[in-house]
């Protein structure tokens, strides 16, 4: 009779630990799938819908990311002369991962932007098909952004416009890591010289706006060059195939704010 009793409590305790183990799981699963349910570009999670996804962001911010620059509304700025960019040809490129949102490679510490007598430590570049600025109204096929920040968490960001053109070499070596597959990293610790990447004439627009993905946080320092830079057809494609399609923000209303020109 006890042997019997010993064996209904046993029983009865492994279906206690199933069911816990079970409901653990499910939980699990449900917070996979919450994660899921994450912010894209298009559909019930595009930008329309960041700020219900990201509840404690920006996105709904009244000085966000990206802007159509007009030409004819810029003020030149004599204060703001020529950036100062210290990036060196020996800084490497830590790994490179695709997000799920773009192509990103982040960067060892190195290469710094000098803005206000602060410095701004470069973190990482992505990629933006098509351009996120606009010129007038006119959308580039791609944009760069190069993030840095400083040691309050305050971003500075260089947006370099491309248009199709000649090949671009730096494309080409950053295009020999790739493919990169939805969520995987690839190590590189190869050295890479940034400086390539600029166009020739490095006058720039300055506003105050947001970082252009959730949380969308503010307050940013963008930079965005004039001149675009060129980058052949299949390039382009290359990133493309690799990339969500049309992974850019509209444009976002200026609400009072002033973009100025460098004074170069």
């Amino acid at each position: 009779m006890k042997n019997n009793v010993l064996l209904s409590m046993i029983g009865l305790m492994v279906i206690l630990l199933s069911c816990k183990k079970e409901t653990a799981s499910n939980h699990a699963e449900d917070a996979t799938k919450e994660h899921q349910a994450h912010w894209s570009y298009e559909g019930e999670t595009g930008p329309e819908h960041w700020p219900e996804i990201e509840k404690n962001s920006d996105c709904d911010g009244q000085h966000q990311s990206p802007i159509n620059i007009i030409i004819k509304d810029v003020k030149t700025d004599t204060l703001l002369t020529a950036l100062d960019i210290h990036y060196a040809a020996e800084t490497k490129i830590h790994d490179v991962v695709n997000n799920g949102h773009s192509i990103q490679y982040n960067f060892e510490k190195g290469d710094y932007i000098l803005f206000h007598k602060d410095t701004f430590n470069l973190k990482q570049i992505h990629f933006h098909e098509a351009a996120e600025h606009t010129i007038n109204g006119i959308r580039y096929p791609m944009e760069i952004h190069m993030v840095h920040q400083n040691a309050n968490n305050e971003f500075a960001v260089l947006g370099i416009l491309a248009q199709e053109g000649e090949s671009s070499k730096p494309f080409d070596f950053l295009e020999q890591y790739l493919p990169v597959q939805q969520g995987e990293t690839k190590a590189i610790d190869t050295s890479f010289d940034l400086n390539l990447n600029f166009p020739q004439n490095k006058n720039y627009y300055y506003y105050k706006g947001s970082l252009t993905t959730p949380p969308c946080t503010e307050g940013v320092n963008w930079f965005v060059f004039a001149e675009p830079i060129t980058i052949s057809v299949e390039q382009v494609l290359k990133l493309q195939q690799l990339m969500p399609i049309n992974n850019y923000r509209n444009e976002r209303p200026l609400n009072g704010r002033i973009v100025s020109a460098s004074a170069l």
